[in-house]
């Protein structure tokens, strides 16, 4: 099986992949950072006052599930970019997909074992094999089966929503329980984490299968799925490549925003006022920021697109596309930069580090890929990973040094 080529390269896409990469750290840093629980319910561990407080509405509003979206639409648009060129060289493009993603679902589990449990990898690799079956149909039809398969996660809300009256008290406490945590539950995911490399590999694991398993089926099947075909959709509308004019992107961006921020802050509100209570938060509360996430990160892609068509900030926008170019190896370097500041492998700071504190580490780790990735690809044609992908990929060992 011979490579494609990489040449003509849509600079556009790197570009959303490069700022993708760096947005979704602000949301992972906090799995890197506290115990599980305070992801989605803030008032689970630390101290949610004050600038703490500030910094949980700013990255929640901006962040939350926006800079995800935008990465689950590119890998479907990449689907299509790389089978499309296979199929125009051989014909099929078949093998070259599930192989590449077989590599995929094999790198995500390591990761998601070994280094950090809040892997996303293991669940794009099994949603592409879904839905590479549906790649030729319409734009039209594969947003629509995008936005129908959006829902079904919305739907089996509803569901348990609706049954909480009609569960028994134990299943509520054990709800209860995985919402907030009692402090001897959480004293001993802290202790696993700052422990020993085994005790690490143990509670990574223990996080991860739940992950694979449960959360997939009920939700990242459907929201990384679903977005795949929009992204499907989007890529064969021209959207994703800067085609379109500045005014086009500046519209679709300021409707957006118009209906996804309100919806957003609506939720934080209603999540406030109920005071995070599982019953309300877990299930409808959660609802607002799935949907209204998705229009804002739309907003994010036109914006962006404006940012690819300008004539000037070449620099800037060379440094973000090279970190997109190197999407795998920079998002693994989190991880292990995330394991070795906070887990018991390296400094051990895990619980230790407030909210506010956390996003300068993401600055740091900004600053150093912003600066690094360019610098990389002056001398080698791939990010270490994406090299180790793609000779795997081909059963051939690629080049790598550029001549």
């Amino acid at each position: 099986m011979k490579p494609v080529e990489k040449t003509n390269r849509i600079q556009s896409i790197d570009l959303l992949r490069g700022i993708a990469i760096l947005g979704i750290l602000i949301m992972n840093i906090q799995s890197f950072a506290m115990p599980s629980a305070a992801y989605n319910n803030p008032l689970a561990y630390g101290d949610l006052t004050g600038l703490n407080k500030i910094t949980w509405i700013l990255s929640h509003l901006f962040a939350d599930q926006k800079f995800m979206s935008i990465f689950s639409i590119l890998f479907g648009a990449g689907i299509i970019l790389i089978t499309e060129k296979k199929e125009l060289l051989t014909g099929s493009s078949v093998k070259l997909h599930y192989t590449r993603n077989l590599i995929l679902l094999l790198i995500g589990l390591l990761h998601a074992h070994l280094i950090w449990y809040g892997d996303i990898l293991v669940a794009y690799a099994l949603c592409s094999f879904l839905v590479y079956p549906l790649r030729k149909l319409t734009p039209r039809k594969l947003l629509i089966t995008g936005l129908l398969i959006l829902s079904v996660p919305s739907i089996l809300n509803g569901l348990f929503q609706f049954s909480l009256p009609f569960m028994p008290a134990s299943e509520l406490q054990d709800l209860s329980m995985g919402w907030a945590p009692s402090s001897e539950l959480i004293e001993q995911e802290i202790t696993a984490f700052t422990g020993s490399l085994s005790h690490q590999i143990t509670q990574n694991s223990q996080n991860a299968l739940y992950l694979e398993t449960f959360v997939f089926i009920i939700l990242f099947l459907w929201r990384a799925g679903g977005l795949m075909l929009v992204g499907m959709a989007l890529y064969k509308l021209g959207i994703l490549s800067a085609v379109h004019s500045r005014s086009f992107y500046l519209k679709n961006a300021f409707y957006s925003l118009t209906i996804g921020f309100p919806i957003v802050i609506y939720g934080m509100y209603m999540n406030f006022t109920m005071n995070w209570d599982f019953q309300y938060s877990m299930f409808a509360g959660s609802q607002f920021n799935y949907w209204g996430s998705l229009f804002i990160a739309y907003a994010y892609i036109s914006l962006i697109m404006v940012f690819a068509k300008s004539e000037n900030y070449y620099t800037i926008k060379k440094r973000l596309a090279s970190i997109g170019q190197m999407a795998l190896t920079n998002y693994i370097l989190h991880s292990v930069i995330g394991a070795f500041i906070f887990f018991g492998i390296g400094l051990g700071l895990f619980g230790k580090i407030d909210r506010n504190l956390q996003l300068i580490i993401v600055s740091a780790i900004w600053v150093f890929q912003y600066l690094a990735s360019e610098k990389w690809l002056n001398y080698y044609k791939f990010g270490p990973f994406e090299w180790i992908w793609r000779s795997l990929t081909y059963g051939e060992k690629q080049p790598f040094l550029r001549s």
